[in-house]
């Protein structure tokens, strides 16, 4: 694909306004409240539409589409729409706890319930998997889908005369530090405020450009006939590839795994106790706008597999014999069916993706480390200037990290089994910790430390022993394991007094209404799409 002038104006003026909006509106970021949680007063939009912009990434347009393409199509989509009902559950019982008991992190929600040990025991893992998996990755994946995309190592040849590994290596370090530059410099100056901003614009982008490629998709394969003749075709010629549920013994997607078993580990931790997502409603206005929000995205989610896992089965459609690898399918097709106008306005798409997660899990990282680490280890009677400052600080400071260690990512074999993997290792853990303590009100520290602390060796253990079972069902042994533990330290060693947990009174936790009617409508259309699609 050669990239026209046109195409590098878009991509600047994209890149201009994000910028523009996100420091704007972080201009007044002072104190902690302000500059880590937007000074609790996100409303309803702003939260969804950020919740969506932060989870979608390269992952997506690149390993997802990819999957599609390949084996799994469709069955692929239920990463998204279990996604919706996690968000639902999520609404209803975790962020009125959250809301009332004020908390900045989710680490911090564990002292309260349980005690600092355990805090600090979560903070740690999450900054450790941020920074070393997380933000790498995010750059890493990000600069793979962009120079795939658009073809820059030859872009680099052409034009400084490389030869095709330095020309490969100078445009991937290149991307990469693109990336973390901008996303990190409106992050660092903004705090939360500038990145929901700048959420809501990548976001919207980002729906808007795949909902394009998916248009253009059925139009080219309608040809005469058009959008119409496009959706028959494509439904005739992939109804083998638009099955929803795969036998319980699939080593990718079992349905036993999706419907029963493991699938809501990954889930429940993500959406519900996973600091990069939650920050965001934790900045609600009110527990009603905070509930709105994370319905709105629930919504979001059931739109997701058709803008991008449709497009993914488009590509094999079209170019199967043409494609080298799965993950090429998605840019692939957009190479091949977009015309040069619109090339700028889905590179800008794509980079926003790349850098709305990014930015996220930046600011995230910095909250942890301020929040859970600094102010409570190391500076209690730091003043909010003063911990604002180092949150700055060690948001530059994650930044620099990330663009170094992203290029060494691609020694590991494979990005999405890396990240896979990585986090498979603490997830059990920390929603085993959270809802055996939501459950048994008597459940002491010791049950909680010992549960976080497990969990790596055996999912270790696990993934050693039985390297052929899907690493779903790993995780659901392990918290099951947990659970088993946790319920024997209660039995034996019970807390005299059940854990209250604090009301901060920060926010109206009035409940949103009819929340009830708007979880329901998610489940309801989520359990429609499985039917059509079985």
């Amino acid at each position: 694909m050669n990239l026209s002038y046109v195409d590098f104006i878009t991509f600047g003026a994209f890149l201009a306004v994000v910028v523009g909006v996100s420091l704007y509106a972080g201009r007044r970021e002072g104190t902690t409240e302000d500059y880590f949680l937007a000074g609790r007063s996100l409303t309803w939009w702003l939260i969804g539409i950020s919740l969506i912009a932060s989870n979608i990434s390269t992952e997506h347009f690149v390993g997802m589409a990819g999957s599609a393409y390949g084996r799994v199509g469709l069955a692929i989509a239920s990463y998204e729409w279990m996604a919706a009902v996690t968000l639902v559950l999520v609404a209803w019982f975790l962020l009125p706890r959250f809301l009332r008991a004020g908390i900045y992190t989710m680490p911090e929600y564990l002292e309260y319930r349980y005690d600092a040990r355990s805090r600090a025991v979560m903070a740690f893992f999450l900054m450790l998997a941020y920074i070393v998996v997380a933000l790498a990755t995010v750059l890493y994946s990000g600069a793979i889908g962009l120079n795939a995309i658009f073809e820059l190592p030859e872009l680099f040849a052409e034009r400084f005369g490389l030869d095709g590994e330095a020309a490969q290596s100078a445009a991937m370090v290149s991307s990469i530090w693109l990336i973390g530059i901008v996303a990190g410099a409106y992050t660092i100056y903004g705090g939360l405020k500038a990145v929901v901003w700048s959420d809501l614009i990548q976001g919207s982008v980002l729906m808007l450009g795949g909902l394009l490629v998916l248009v253009i998709g059925f139009d080219v394969l309608g040809g005469t006939a058009g959008i119409s003749g496009g959706i028959r075709v494509f439904f005739e010629a992939n109804a083998h590839k638009l099955h929803t549920v795969l036998p319980w013994n699939d080593p990718e997607m079992p349905w036993i795994a999706v419907f029963v078993g493991g699938l809501w580990i990954p889930n429940l931790f993500y959406w519900g106790m996973n600091q990069f997502i939650t920050q965001r409603t934790l900045g609600a206005k009110s527990l009603a706008e905070g509930q709105k929000g994370i319905l709105f995205a629930a919504f979001l989610k059931l739109l997701i597999p058709f803008i991008i896992v449709f497009p993914g089965i488009m590509a094999f459609q079209l170019y199967g014999s043409e494609i080298r690898t799965p993950d090429e399918a998605y840019p692939y097709l957009i190479s091949r069916i977009l015309p040069p106008q619109l090339r700028g306005v889905m590179l800008a798409a794509l980079t926003g993706a790349v850098m709305s997660s990014f930015n996220s899990m930046l600011n995230s990282a910095s909250t942890i480390f301020t929040m859970d680490l600094y102010a409570r280890h190391f500076r209690p009677e730091a003043s909010t200037e003063k911990l604002v400052r180092v949150g700055r600080i060690a948001t530059a400071a994650f930044a620099v990290i990330a663009c170094l260690w992203a290029p060494f990512i691609s020694r590991f074999e494979g990005v999405f089994t890396y990240i896979q993997m990585v986090w498979g290792f603490i997830t059990p853990g920390i929603v085993a910790a959270f809802l055996f303590g939501m459950v048994v009100k008597k459940a002491p520290p010791t049950a909680a430390l010992g549960a976080l602390l497990m969990s790596p060796p055996l999912y270790a253990l696990l993934l050693w022993s039985l390297p052929d079972v899907a690493f779903l069902h790993h995780m659901l042994f392990t918290f099951l394991v947990q659970i088993a533990f946790m319920a024997a330290v209660t039995a034996r060693s019970p807390l005299k007094v059940p854990v209250t947990l604090p009301d901060a009174g920060l926010v109206d936790c009035t409940p949103m209404r009819g929340r009830y009617l708007g979880g329901g409508t998610v489940i309801a259309a989520t359990a429609l799409l499985y039917i059509v699609f079985w």
